[in-house]
């Protein structure tokens, strides 16, 4: 702490008491001056300030100006701990500490980090953590406060401890860092504070931490000073994460909308409920949508105010742990639905935060997103590139999540994406990709991928952009899995169409072969594909109830066999029939019936199923794990096709055929790779709630005759809108 010269004093002075100093440390807290040591406090309306220092001397304080006392120990020639004894008009003298004689908490490193925008855990130097201090006079406790506000004039901290006063605790500005600090003692876990910044445009917001990792509940806006006393119980899980590659691994994903899945559970309550619903039907991960605080309750949370912060409407952040913990203790992995692409529009939020653009990009052109009226991040600013990549990290490293799932990637990968000629820049070769939103999310997925073995992340892409899952050092981005919406939406189209028209749609089932590897894919049926009035997934099916669910349970086992990893959203396991809405709850009375009951019972089945049989997804990214017997038969309206679950096909292999068509195939012959006793594993048909015949469990004999490129075949009932899985007999299969 530098003193400030004496001819500059009376400045510096009024510039701490009117809330414009960006180095309050230089006149307040204690210097070692030629007459001694100097303490100078602000106690604004106090009538006599005293010190008291660590050897029980005591020096009384002269008032200097606005409320700033000063003086000198004559005897002193060295800093001391020291506490302040301040009388107000109730005549009662107050003991207190000086934020003023603490050093900076962070340290050259950190700053040399933060400015190159390269600090990975930038979330444990940034924001409020609680610290505690020994000293002469003993232990202090309190909390540092730590900003990026590079432009402002002037940053206090304000809250309950200080009656949210924007002059009390201003803020040191750390070399050109543009990181302010303070340390303050006495505040406490649970408090709740913010950020007074007088803007580069002399305007005084009050802003909430962009690092604070946790909220107030909406509609309150301020921060919270908080901890974690979490214990673990996962490292068994996390070391065997780590030695394995979950791309190669079955992964089937039930998507989450926390408040609406049972609305009023919160973290625990979904710990409670939850874990044990998604381990009962066999689904590998659950997909929570943003977690993140959002200020809408009832919204989807895709509008992100607190990146760091879990949504506090739900619990703690421990309590959001705990759920975490609890889903790998039923050994359920944990993705994390990730927003880096726009944030909302709140002022209170990231907006303008030291007075100018500092998240979002400057020009509109390139930092505001039309389609969902938000704001773009700056990706090419090295602080804010690092925020959001330090985020990545925070949600993998403090909440042990198995992977995140990137919103909207399209959006930041073309520069024109959702805008007219005239309303984009190009890039500096001219052309349309966003070259710093490319570096960022490289940057995300090889940094994540480093540090945290075992995870996976999935990106929501849907153009043809090249090598979204490849290695970055190809340059690639990195991804571990692409959304197959190709896939998606050429499959749900398909369903749309009456059975005696599917004929001339054949296409649609058979199209995504031609690219089927030119990514590592994941199937998903989300819950953009329920909403907006695009209907629930029985009601995008033409017919009788009947038939739309023998259609679906029929779709959905051909979505299993398919090349690629599953996700389907809450409520499409079981047939909701209503769009889902956000603000109300699954209708969970419609398992009473047995059409939807027998759907969920076959979600659970084909979960069953993939776990037993590798070959339904160990080769997903592999031409070697797929081959057609029958991709042409469209007057059948039927499909059919081998799995492998090695390159080689001596190990395990399923054979697949799918009827979409409205009348039974039988018989119908398949070509098979063996011979011997074949085995139906699965007959949707048999889930049908009239009780039609199920062929699971029926042995047939592979005779030696060549059919679809297959030295033996065999022949299968096939009903109307149904699917069958053959397996050798006595093969072994996974336990």
């Amino acid at each position: 702490m530098t003193p400030v010269p004496e001819s500059a004093l009376p400045g510096a002075l009024w510039a701490v008491a009117n809330g414009r100093s960006a180095q309050p440390h230089d006149v307040l807290g204690q210097h070692v001056e030629a007459a001694g040591l100097r303490v100078r406090v602000r106690r604004p309306l106090a009538t006599r300030v005293r010190v008291r220092f660590e050897d029980d001397v005591v020096v009384d304080l002269e008032h200097e100006r606005d409320g700033i006392f000063s003086g000198v120990r004559a005897d002193a020639s060295r800093t001391m701990d020291y506490r302040v004894l301040t009388t107000w008009e109730d005549g009662v003298e107050h003991l207190g500490d000086d934020p003023y004689r603490f050093a900076p908490t962070l340290g050259e490193v950190d700053l040399h980090l933060v400015g190159e925008g390269r600090h990975e855990q930038l979330w444990t130097v940034l924001g409020a953590h609680l610290r505690s201090y020994d000293g002469p006079m003993g232990t202090v406790t309190g909390v540092s406060f730590a900003v990026w506000a590079p432009r402002a004039k002037a940053v206090h901290v304000i809250g309950d401890f200080n009656g949210w006063d924007e002059s009390l605790l201003p803020m040191r500005l750390l070399g050109d860092s543009g990181v302010w600090e303070l340390f303050v003692p006495g505040v406490d876990l649970g408090d709740v504070y913010k950020f007074a910044v007088r803007g580069a445009d002399d305007v005084l917001r009050h802003k909430a931490d962009p690092m604070a990792r946790l909220a107030e509940t909406a509609p309150a806006t301020g921060s919270v000073v908080t901890g974690s006393t979490y214990t673990w119980r996962d490292d068994a899980w996390l070391a065997e994460r780590a030695q394995r590659d979950p791309h190669d691994q079955r992964m089937s994903i039930y998507e989450v909308h926390p408040g609406s899945w049972r609305p009023g559970l919160g973290w625990r309550g979904l710990a409670d409920e939850l874990v044990e619903y998604v381990r009962e039907h066999g689904f590998t991960h659950v997909e929570l949508m943003p977690v993140m605080d959002h200020p809408y309750p009832p919204s989807w949370g895709y509008h992100v105010t607190s990146y760091f912060a879990p949504n506090s409407r739900f619990g703690s952040p421990d309590d959001l742990r705990h759920l975490v913990d609890e889903l790998h203790a039923a050994g359920i992995g944990v993705i994390l639905d990730w927003v880096p692409g726009h944030f909302a529009t709140d002022e209170w939020a990231l907006v303008r935060f030291d007075g100018l653009p500092l998240y979002e990009h400057p020009d509109p052109r390139r930092g505001w997103q039309p389609d969902w009226g938000s704001y773009v991040f700056d990706f090419g600013r090295p602080e804010v590139r690092n925020f959001l990549v330090a985020n990545a990290l925070y949600w993998l490293e403090e909440f042990h999540v198995d992977g995140l799932r990137v919103d909207g990637v399209a959006s930041m990968l073309y520069l024109d994406y959702s805008r007219r000629d005239g309303e984009w820049i190009p890039n500096h070769h001219g052309g349309r990709e966003n070259l710093e939103a490319v570096a960022l999310l490289q940057e995300v997925n090889a940094t994540a991928y480093r540090r945290s073995p075992g995870i996976v992340t999935v990106a929501e892409e849907s153009t043809a952009w090249p090598g979204v899952t490849a290695p970055t050092h190809e340059g690639g981005l990195g991804f571990g899995l692409k959304w197959n919406m190709g896939w998606m939406n050429d499959a749900l189209r398909y369903l749309g169409e009456d059975p005696v028209n599917r004929q001339y749609h054949h296409q649609l089932l058979s199209f995504a072969m031609m690219y089927a590897y030119a990514e590592s894919y994941l199937l998903p049926i989300s819950h953009d594909e329920v909403v907006h009035g695009k209907g629930s997934m029985p009601y995008k099916i033409p017919g009788e109830d009947d038939q739309r669910f023998a259609t679906l349970r029929a779709f959905y086992a051909y979505q299993w066999a398919f090349p690629g990893k599953q996700l389907l959203f809450m409520g499409t396991e079981f047939g909701q029939t209503s769009e889902w809405s956000e603000s109300r709850s699954l209708d969970w009375y419609l398992l009473e019936h047995a059409p939807h009951r027998r759907l969920l019972d076959l979600v659970g089945g084909l979960n069953a199923f993939a776990e037993q049989h590798p070959a339904m997804w160990a080769l997903d990214a592999e031409p070697a794990g797929f081959r057609w017997l029958d991709a042409d038969d469209n007057q059948g309206n039927t499909v059919s096709f081998l799995r492998f679950g090695q390159a080689d096909g001596s190990g395990d292999v399923v054979a697949v055929v799918v009827n979409f068509g409205g009348s039974d195939r039988a018989p119908l012959r398949i070509g098979v790779p063996k011979g011997g006793r074949w085995v139906v594993g699965l007959d949707t048909s048999g889930y049908d709630a009239a009780g039609s015949p199920s062929q699971a469990g029926v042995v047939i004999e592979a005779q030696e005759r060549p059919w679809q490129d297959q030295p033996w075949s065999l022949e299968v009932r096939v009903a109307a809108l149904s699917a069958v899985y053959l397996t050798p007999a006595g093969a072994p299969t996974r336990p």
